[in-house]
């Protein structure tokens, strides 16, 4: 019973609704708007008590709002902001009610933004706005919606050219039509159109073919930096690609090569008087167009006897540019061009550059003598190198290439009083032979020290080295290649002292100070003079500690040490005792070192008395 009672309560309240509903809503919604019926959804259009609110308009209308906001569109433009929206598009009127009405054909569409011109202003509203223009999808699936179109003319048209031309179709095409394009101007184009070319259909050169299935005509890529690109060289490439050197666009045939071709593209460049010769002078004119120009082909500018009679009659050769240039035969302006090759006396290296006139001083027929070099040159050693046998000339030291590069050689030096060995063969002559101004190659001295600085004079005894020889010690091959005897200092080296280098023992050690090389007759030949005494004063006789009594020079070990010679001679178990038990670390004047002397052998000292 409790049940029914509330169904049958619930039931007299939905009834009440639709009464009270029925009272005031003033008619239907239109069929856009139908989902926002009943009395609870008031609110998403009104404001209690008052009349239907813009901003909840464009809350549901968002797409509107973005516009609004931009001042784009006609709801942006000043007679439509002003208004409200319930003032153009109210409701209540009945679900077949059109909300957005206005006259298609005297609307302004100018107001959105966007004027309508030539064709565009001629079509139907409906070719343009329609769902498969509208790229933004939640704009797309509205059932009626003028807003979503781009302005870009590929948001409605397809592009023909297929993105090889600018988007902005504007700057070729009007609204007017298609074709032709009338903004296009070709003369703005890196090809200006003139002569024959401004008469041409622009089929010739722009090809139509099919391109994804559909029809496309070049306008971009097309090659056209050289008449080649398009028409056939009747010259077959014989003269070059620039054919307006020669031709002109208003006609092939009319020549205007005598002014504008470039001879120097070609083998035989025009140089001199040749450049003021008419070309009928060396071409036939009257020749097939085709081959016209071509005659003289492969002449050289060298091949002066092709056109011109040798009068010397092959007595100098071919090669007139030796000596004449195109400027007049009798002007010799390059006589230093002149083959002397061709003469008894050949010109090689720096004799080459040398001025004609530096030789012959009057005519360059009249001979000259040429058997020795001091004949035109001065002996720069003024006689030195010269030997009572004969006069010796330049050129068994010198060659013509370079005054400097001597043919001079380790054979030729060996024979000397002075053989060159070891590092000597390494060292440039002019450290000997120029240590002044001017080269010097006789008594300079055949000792060491002549050339080089004694570095142990008074530091090492002279019967070490007698007349301060360095070979005493040291060889040609590397001053560091000592071969010293040296037991002849009273100091036998042995074991590992005779593989260690000299300056280990007779250089400078860390803190020292002085000169490095020369620590020879000052050094301490004691074991303590070099190494560190690791048993400090232990074993010291005299003052002095004897390391070789217990070690050898070749591994340092004890070999020569015998405990039974010692104080304490070792018996029964001591013998295998290891040292170490007996002999431990103590520190001695702030050193730790290993206790080997003891002052009393008792048994006590080192055994625990029980």
């Amino acid at each position: 019973m409790k049940c029914i009672g509330v169904t049958i309560l619930f039931l007299n309240l939905f009834a009440l609704n639709n009464t009270l509903f029925a009272q005031l809503s003033p008619g239907d919604l239109a069929k856009v708007h139908e989902h926002l019926e009943g009395n609870l959804n008031c609110t998403q259009c009104h404001i209690l008590g008052e009349k239907v609110s813009d901003d909840k308009c464009l809350s549901c209308h968002k797409e509107l709002k973005v516009r609004v906001e931009q001042q784009k569109g006609f709801h942006a433009t000043k007679e439509v902001k002003s208004k409200s929206c319930a003032s153009c598009h109210n409701d209540h009127h009945g679900k077949n009610f059109q909300i957005v009405k206005f006259d298609e054909k005297t609307f302004d569409h100018l107001k959105t933004g966007y004027e309508l011109t030539g064709k565009h202003a001629k079509i139907d509203c409906k070719e343009c706005h329609k769902p498969a223009n509208i790229k933004d999808e939640q704009i797309r699936v509205k059932k009626y919606t003028f807003l979503g179109l781009d302005q870009k003319c590929s948001a409605c048209h397809e592009d023909y050219h297929q993105n090889t031309l600018s988007k902005t179709c504007s700057n070729c095409h009007s609204t007017e039509n298609f074709k032709p394009a009338p903004k296009f101007k070709h003369e703005k184009t890196k090809f200006p159109l003139t002569g024959k070319h401004a008469t041409v259909d622009c089929k010739e050169c722009h090809k139509i073919e099919v391109k994804d299935g559909k029809n496309f005509q070049h306008f971009s890529g097309i090659t056209f930096t050289s008449c080649v690109n398009c028409h056939t060289d009747a010259h077959k490439r014989e003269l070059g690609n620039k054919c307006n050197e020669c031709h002109t666009e208003e006609s092939f045939k009319t020549f205007i090569g005598y002014n504008h071709f470039n001879h120097a593209k070609t083998s035989f460049p025009l140089k001199g008087l040749h450049k003021k010769l008419d070309c009928a002078k060396c071409h036939n004119l009257n020749l097939n167009p085709l081959v016209v120009l071509q005659d003289r082909k492969g002449i050289k500018t060298e091949d002066c006897i092709s056109c011109h009679k040798d009068v010397h009659e092959g007595k100098f050769g071919t090669d007139c540019k030796q000596c004449h240039n195109e400027d007049g035969f009798r002007k010799l302006s390059n006589p230093d061009k002149f083959d002397h090759n061709l003469t008894h006396y050949k010109l090689e290296g720096k004799h080459e550059k040398v001025d004609c006139k530096s030789c012959h001083k009057q005519k360059f027929t009249d001979p000259i003598e040429y058997n020795a070099c001091a004949t035109c040159h001065t002996d720069y050693h003024k006689g030195e190198l010269s030997i009572p046998s004969r006069k010796r000339d330049c050129s068994e030291c010198h060659i013509v290439f370079g005054f400097a590069e001597s043919t001079y050689s380790f054979d030729d030096h060996n024979k000397t009083s002075f053989k060159l060995e070891g590092a000597h063969q390494a060292t440039p002559c002019l450290s000997c032979h120029k240590k002044e101004s001017n080269w010097k190659f006789r008594n300079i001295g055949m000792q060491c020290i002549d050339c080089h600085t004694d570095i142990h004079k008074g530091y090492i005894k002279d019967k070490f080295y007698p007349n301060q020889s360095c070979t005493a010690c040291h060889s040609t091959e590397s001053w560091n290649d000592i071969h010293f005897d040296h037991t002849l200092t009273g100091y036998t080296l042995s074991g590992q002292h005779a593989k260690q280098n000299c300056m280990k023992c007779h250089g400078l050690k860390p803190g020292e100070s002085g000169n490095k090389f020369l620590k020879f007759s000052t050094i301490n030949a004691t074991c303590t003079g070099c190494h560190v005494n690791v048993h400090q004063d232990q074993f010291a006789k005299n003052g002095e500690t004897h390391c070789e009594s217990c070690h050898d020079f070749v591994s340092w070990k004890p070999v020569n040490f015998n405990h039974d010679n010692t104080a304490f001679k070792l018996e029964g178990k001591h013998k295998d005792v290891a040292c170490s038990a007996c002999h431990k670390q103590i520190k001695v004047n702030d050193q730790i070192i290993i206790q080997y002397k003891f002052e009393n052998f008792e048994c006590v000292v080192c055994h625990r008395s029980y």
